[in-house]
């Protein structure tokens, strides 16, 4: 019974790893890239944010003789920083939760639940006010706390998505569908800036009737570009409560090998029986669910053991410049003179901020995701990480050493670059291969445990930025230069995973093979 049973098994994941790509495929790509929509928006608009929670909440009082003139300032760096982390040491905590989770309880029974988090968390940040009491909390300690919510529903997002986009996908197109889930980020970077503007030119006469600090009107500005990110979550959570089961996680873990079959047959449309037909009599398995002590052994094998280090610390060495650069962009190009100067407006100087995000990530950010999709399949995981990585070396060292020398149009150019490198290169890469190289009962963990090192890359690089200061570039452009020089020594501890089906990758690894009937 067991034989038969591990051929069924066999027939029927050949037959979704050689099946055609279709609408079931582009549906998965939708409903999980929705999300990632979401968090990116939701993750990177809080540099827009902050400029205007500073022009708001925090202000110097300059006596001019009798009359008081006020000067719009920002935020203190320490609150600043405490804004930007929340979210991403939250996120750290939501991977590392959600990631065991989906091993343990199913991806079916995790996803929606943090796309609930995370819009139910980005209204109540668009909300959030000083308290009444003259000692409680501030807008920015309101904010603080939501947005570290806010991180947990998306630190779920990163393994629930990639592992179910990975499991539904055929061999031929997994790493273009994972890639492709994954590059809704930059849309979601891109839509920030666009929404930004939008909002912005929507107040023009208000911010230009003579009165250069009008924070009321900033106010209304930066709450309802927050709020905005709800919108697309809201549009996507019914669409995965009704996602089905992956078929791997039912055989695998659940050991309902006949289950599995008919919803792989469901999703080719081999037949019409529905994913929540119960009525038809099917043989029971005993669940095989995983523990940290089968994690721990599955981990003390280097050959195991080594896939994770190096996938871990590719992703934290990345991430350090990726949210290094990105979350602090506006402060990154006012170094070189774009979108500073005493003499502006708040609504000048809110618009080259924001038309600076728009040039990096329509001509850098956007391209680079896409160019994944487009030669993942073909050049390889690895390779494209690799390359990733040497050119993300190259540029930080020369943005680093050359600042003075290159003038505003030469370094817009290198840094619109670096965008493109980190998304043509490791960013994306960093999160498909987790949800290939791992067999199905750690494969959520591990991603979920590669992704939280990231994070920690993401945590420590504000920390850093915050201790050297945005006047110390060039120590900045080069710590990230070295960090990008640590993820391409790491990225040679992983496999690749090109052309192989999931299987074929745990070939020869522990991984839940054996079905034991009841």
């Amino acid at each position: 019974m067991q034989k038969d049973h591990l051929l069924e098994k066999k027939e029927a994941l050949d037959a979704l790893n050689n099946a055609k790509f279709g609408w079931f495929h582009i549906k998965a790509c939708l409903v999980s890239g929705i999300g990632f929509f979401t968090d990116a928006y939701d993750l990177f608009i809080i540099q827009l944010a902050v400029i205007m929670i500073g022009m708001v909440y925090y202000h110097d009082e300059v006596r001019d003789g009798d009359t008081i003139i006020k000067k719009a300032d920002k935020l203190y760096p320490v609150s600043e920083t405490l804004l930007k982390q929340s979210a991403l040491i939250g996120t750290l905590i939501g991977q590392l939760l959600f990631g065991y989770l989906a091993d343990l309880l199913g991806r079916k029974k995790m996803y929606g639940t943090e796309l609930l988090i995370i819009v139910f968390t980005t209204i109540t940040s668009a909300f959030a006010s000083n308290t009444a009491s003259p000692n409680g909390l501030t807008v920015v300690g309101m904010l603080i706390i939501w947005r570290f919510f806010l991180g947990i529903g998306i630190g779920g997002d990163y393994p629930l998505s990639a592992i179910i986009t990975s499991e539904f996908a055929n061999t031929k197109n997994r790493g273009a569908m994972i890639a492709a889930v994954f590059a809704m980020q930059g849309f979601g970077i891109l839509t920030g800036s666009i929404v930004s503007l939008l909002v912005l030119l929507s107040f023009n006469n208000q911010l230009n009737n003579g009165d250069p600090f009008n924070y009321l009107q900033v106010d209304h500005i930066w709450r309802i570009i927050v709020a905005f990110g709800a919108v697309p979550g809201l549009v996507a959570i019914y669409f995965r409560m009704t996602i089905p089961e992956t078929p791997r996680f039912t055989m695998d873990i659940k050991g309902d090998v006949e289950k599995g079959t008919r919803n792989i047959q469901q999703v080719l449309q081999q037949d019409d029986t529905t994913f929540a037909d119960s009525n038809q009599e099917e043989k029971k398995f005993k669940e095989q669910k995983p523990s940290f002590r089968e994690l721990k052994q599955y981990l003390s094998k280097w050959k195991n053991g080594k896939v994770l280090l190096g996938t871990a610390m590719a992703w934290f060495a990345l991430d350090v410049g990726f949210y290094g650069i990105n979350l602090n962009q506006s402060t990154i190009l006012k170094q070189i003179g774009f979108g500073g100067g005493s003499n502006l407006t708040q609504y000048e100087i809110l618009k080259q901020a924001i038309y600076g995000n728009l040039i990096t990530s329509a001509l850098g950010t956007v391209p680079g995701y896409w160019l994944t999709v487009l030669f993942v399949d073909k050049w390889g995981r690895k390779s494209i990480q690799i390359m990733g990585f040497v050119a993300l070396t190259i540029l930080f060292l020369v943005m680093g050493l050359c600042k003075d020398i290159l003038g505003q149009f030469l370094f817009i150019t290198l840094y619109t670059l670096a965008n493109l490198f980190n998304n043509f290169g490791p960013n994306a890469t960093t999160f498909i291969i987790p949800g290939e190289v791992f067999p199905t009962r750690y494969r959520s963990t591990c991603h979920g445990i590669s992704a939280a090192a990231g994070k920690l890359g993401a945590i420590i690089s504000q920390v850093w930025f915050l201790g050297l200061g945005a006047d110390n570039f060039k120590a900045i452009m080069l710590t990230f230069a070295i960090f990008m020089m640590i993820g391409l020594a790491f990225t040679f501890l992983i496999p690749e995973t090109k052309g192989k089906s999931l299987e074929e990758i745990s070939q020869g690894q522990e991984q839940s093979n054996q079905i034991i009937p009841r």
